[in-house]
């Protein structure tokens, strides 16, 4: 891609966009795509050790909740599903910009992964039967797609948008990985094994 100068003088960041990849290894592409490929049967299953990444999740949820707090109501309820974004997108970005590959992916993988709880949080807007976690007063906890939901209008609409999330996150995780595939080893880049 070439940038012109006048835009990479006032914006530097975009002159990382003219450098190439990092190149991955042969057998670090295969790594990663038996990880991935494991990590998408967990999800499938609904069990296992590598969709336990959710956990990590949590606390930053909360502590979207707490930052996005000082704005006002709304967006404290938005808060935590924004940060829960923001975090891995953000991630994905700086790795991005250093050319890294594997991190880059990784991100971008967990950032789609993270629409299968939304998703399943959202789908929860009507039911509320999940148990809802709180770093405030657990008196006056809400369910933050209840309230979002019903303020836009959508609330029952709650499953169907919810199989809508899911699915993005499904076809971001498979298109990130396809990624991989085409970064690190169909364009050539990959290091042949020794």
């Amino acid at each position: 891609m070439v940038i012109p100068e006048s835009w990479s003088a006032r914006l530097p960041f975009l002159a990382a966009l003219e450098r190439e990849w990092r190149p991955l290894s042969r057998w670090a592409v295969c790594a990663w795509l038996a990880f991935y490929a494991l990590f998408l049967v967990q999800l499938a299953h609904g069990s296992g050790v590598l969709p336990m990444i959710d956990l990590v999740f949590i606390p930053v949820h909360e502590g979207g909740h707490l930052l996005f707090g000082f704005f006002g109501h709304t967006l404290m309820i938005a808060g935590g599903t924004l940060l829960q974004l923001f975090v891995p997108a953000a991630l994905a970005a700086y790795f991005f910009f250093q050319r890294q590959i594997a991190g880059t992916v990784f991100c971008m993988f967990c950032f789609f992964e993270q629409f299968l709880p939304i998703s399943t949080y959202m789908a929860d807007a009507r039911a509320q039967q999940l148990p809802l976690l709180t770093v405030g007063d657990p008196e006056f906890v809400e369910h933050d797609w209840f309230v979002m939901f019903r303020g836009m209008g959508v609330l029952q609409y709650d499953t169907r948008i919810a199989f809508f999330v899911r699915t993005l996150g499904w076809m971001g995780m498979v298109a990130t990985v396809g990624w991989l595939v085409w970064q690190g080893w169909a364009k050539g880049r990959a290091q042949p094994t020794l």
